[in-house]
């Protein structure tokens, strides 16, 4: 019988040397900025409780959450008649306690509070992690992807989302992405509600209209339509989709439609003050207010974010938002934040598809020792720990082989310099430094060789 050919899982991915370089230039460029700022890192476990991760997403959401089984006999706790009714979500309840994550905002909501005694407030920190969903596996969309976070707890001052907006700029600065940031705001949205006689319905409009640009517009009303939302009041929205304009424009237009709800023109204010600070600050992306801007998760109440690349269409990289009453869930009330998240692995796509990647970063080493026997690679192996503690990568052949597959693998690890160092060169106290780009070779002393790597 043949083995089986192994297989990983639809929606996730293995990654070569090559790709984790990049995607580490990714990271370690988000972690810089997020530093920069203030922020502190912060880890939680792979699997939460599934009490603290059901009902904070949606009903969508909720859908999503990868169950994991109890250990040992799951079934035991099933009785013969719950088993007939072969009702799925009582049933998963009964063999399955915890769950993936299936983002990062609920268990730091979680970890605020089981720590809040040994932290200071605000609370700045940036977590760096696998989150998993069971969406539908697509260009751009995994069951296993990471996200980067970075959030503000215990501050209500909107002084934050303008800090975050300048994070979310520098970053894809230098990342060398050009993006647009869309902001809205969950009280303007809520005011909408009101004005169109929906108030109860926020969250089926919200979720209907954060796929506007999925869907279409005629889809959305359709499903604004099936979830129960008046004709009338489906009509009396579609300005609002429709809206074209300045930020200024837009605002004009809402203060008049929203005049009388409290709500509506209290994130109008929020709004404003966003557009105020974020227009001094000689931002490099466009910050533009999207009134269809929803992000269905049910958690947001303030100004919400959403980063797309402008030259690629890969839907969004980055978003977030406010949230006022999270950490409510789990006994803390009244302790507001703010927070976005990067997509790293579609930041990588846009990345890889514009050609953004620096060429410095592909080698692993910047200079590769030729192993020609015995006594050359005793003697290599003390000037590799003198270049190593300089800071530069560096690596020797673990055997000697024929040159030519030494030449092949320092080639094919794309090294930009290679060492040869035999008799002669041991006598006199000097290298053989080949160019691998220029196919140029000189002598010189170990020195010259770390001068020449530090300045290239």
């Amino acid at each position: 019988m043949s083995a089986q050919k192994p297989t990983i899982p639809k929606g996730t991915r293995d990654f070569s040397p090559e790709e984790m370089v990049k995607r580490n230039y990714i990271f370690d460029t988000i972690r810089t900025v997020f530093q920069r700022f203030g922020y502190l890192p912060v880890e939680t476990p792979a699997m939460e409780n599934l009490s603290t991760l059901l009902g904070k997403y949606g009903e969508e959401g909720d859908k999503l959450l990868f169950r994991i089984l109890n250990s040992g006999d799951f079934l035991s706790k099933v009785s013969e008649a719950e088993f007939e009714k072969r009702d799925s979500i009582s049933f998963s309840t009964k063999i399955s306690e915890k769950g993936l994550r299936y983002d990062l905002t609920v268990p730091f909501a979680r970890y605020v509070v089981q720590h809040r005694n040994e932290l200071t407030f605000p609370f700045k920190r940036y977590q760096i992690q696998p989150v998993w969903r069971a969406d539908r596996p697509q260009r751009g969309r995994y069951r296993e992807f990471y996200q980067c976070d970075v959030d503000v707890i215990g501050s209500d001052a909107l002084l934050n989302e303008v800090e975050l907006i300048q994070v979310i700029d520098d970053i894809f600065a230098k990342l060398g992405v050009a993006v647009e940031i869309r902001v809205n705001n969950r009280k303007i949205l809520a005011g909408i509600a009101e004005t169109i006689g929906e108030a109860g319905r926020m969250t089926d409009i919200t979720v209907a209209i954060d796929k506007l640009d999925k869907i279409g517009i005629e889809n959305v009303n359709r499903e604004l339509a099936a979830k129960g939302v008046a004709d009338q009041a489906i009509e009396k929205l579609q300005p609002v989709l429709l809206m074209k304009g300045t930020p200024d424009e837009k605002l004009t237009t809402l203060k008049s439609m929203l005049q009388n709800s409290e709500t509506g023109m209290k994130g109008i204010g929020e709004i404003e003050f966003i557009f105020l600070h974020t227009g001094n600050l000689g931002l490099k992306s466009g910050v533009l207010l999207d009134l269809t801007l929803a992000r269905g998760l049910n958690y947001y109440t303030g100004a919400i974010i959403e980063v797309t690349a402008r030259d690629v269409k890969i839907g969004s990289i980055c978003g977030g938002g406010r949230y006022d009453d999270l950490t409510g869930i789990f006994g803390l009330p009244d302790v507001s934040g703010v927070g976005v998240s990067f997509g790293a692995d579609r930041i990588y796509d846009v990345m890889e598809e514009l050609g953004l990647f620096p060429d410095s970063n592909r080698a692993t080493a910047k200079v590769f020792f030729v192993n020609f026997g015995e006594e050359e690679q005793k003697y290599c192996l003390q000037l590799l720990a003198q270049i190593r503690q300089k800071g530069i990568n560096a690596e020797l052949y673990p055997e000697p082989a024929k040159m030519k597959k030494q030449m092949n693998y320092a080639n094919k690890k794309n090294i930009p310099y290679v060492v040869l160092v035999g008799k002669n060169e041991m006598a006199n106290n000097v290298l053989s430094v080949k160019d691998m780009k220029t196919g140029e070779q000189k002598a010189m002393p170990l020195q010259d060789l770390i001068a020449l790597l530090e300045k290239n």
